[in-house]
């Protein structure tokens, strides 16, 4: 299934080349002259719910709540978030807070802080970023806009493990995110054997096939995000009325149950 994003740096709603997060050569794709609420409000008219607010640094606050409180209960928010301010996102309207680098210390997973965070919210409105670049044969966590491998490594084990504590993953492939050169087969299709929760896979969709092929790969247990590729942020790979389409096709009828 397609699930829609809204990236936010520095109040706009961008399309950036991720792995240049945090270097001064950072490459933009896209920049919009809608708003944040624009995007949330056509998400909530096509009922694209599941979608993720990415909070690329600081001064995205006012966007974000503004997109949330346009498709209230709809989408996801990631970015900053900690045990401090999580149940403040939840308030304002989001399904769900997304994690990553608050529950890392010096690299290694903090189960205290994890276990912490999952005592104040809940598992159920939780979803831990588990966003990874690749070195050698195993992909790394990364955090800290993607620019710090962890220790921790995508594996059987580390999904299982942590499914215990979330609702859902969010799983950006670093390295091809944003590049619009196709999605990382290897990284969908391990995803979809090992994750025994609802995962989204994010970075480098280009065109219609890609959602073809992570919902093939994967036996339709990991959804696609499409970020540059898409007509409304630019792109010129995938219109967005063709991603809603395939959703409207895989979702089945409440009448075909009958």
């Amino acid at each position: 299934m397609f699930r829609p994003c809204i990236d936010l740096h520095e109040g706009k709603v961008k399309q950036i080349v991720g792995g240049t997060l945090g270097d001064s050569s950072l490459r933009t794709n896209f920049v919009s002259d809608r708003p944040a609420a624009w995007f949330a409000g056509l998400y909530k008219r096509d009922d694209l719910t599941g979608g993720h607010i990415i909070m690329l640094g600081p001064n995205n606050d006012e966007e974000a709540r503004a997109a949330l409180a346009a498709f209230p209960t709809g989408l996801q928010i990631g970015g900053g978030i900690n045990q401090q301010n999580a149940e403040a996102w939840l308030d304002a309207g989001a399904s769900h807070v997304i994690v990553t680098s608050w529950i890392f210390h010096e690299g290694r997973l903090n189960w205290d802080r994890l276990a912490d965070l999952v005592k104040t919210i809940g598992k159920s409105r939780l979803v831990l970023d588990l966003s990874c670049r690749q070195r050698g044969e195993d992909y790394f966590v990364v955090t800290d806009r993607w620019q710090n491998f962890t220790e921790l490594t995508i594996s059987p084990e580390t999904l299982q493990k942590l499914a215990g504590s979330c609702a859902e993953f969010l799983i950006h492939a670093v390295d091809v995110e944003g590049l619009c050169l196709g999605i990382d087969h290897e990284l969908v299709g391990k995803l979809g054997q090992w994750s025994p929760i609802p995962t989204t896979y994010a970075g480098g969709a280009r065109t219609l096939a890609d959602l073809e092929e992570t919902t093939r790969l994967s036996g339709g247990r990991v959804d696609l995000t499409i970020g540059s590729a898409l007509d409304i942020f630019g792109g010129k790979g995938v219109l967005y009325a063709d991603a809603v389409a395939f959703n409207k096709r895989m979702s089945p009828s409440p009448h075909s149950q009958k």
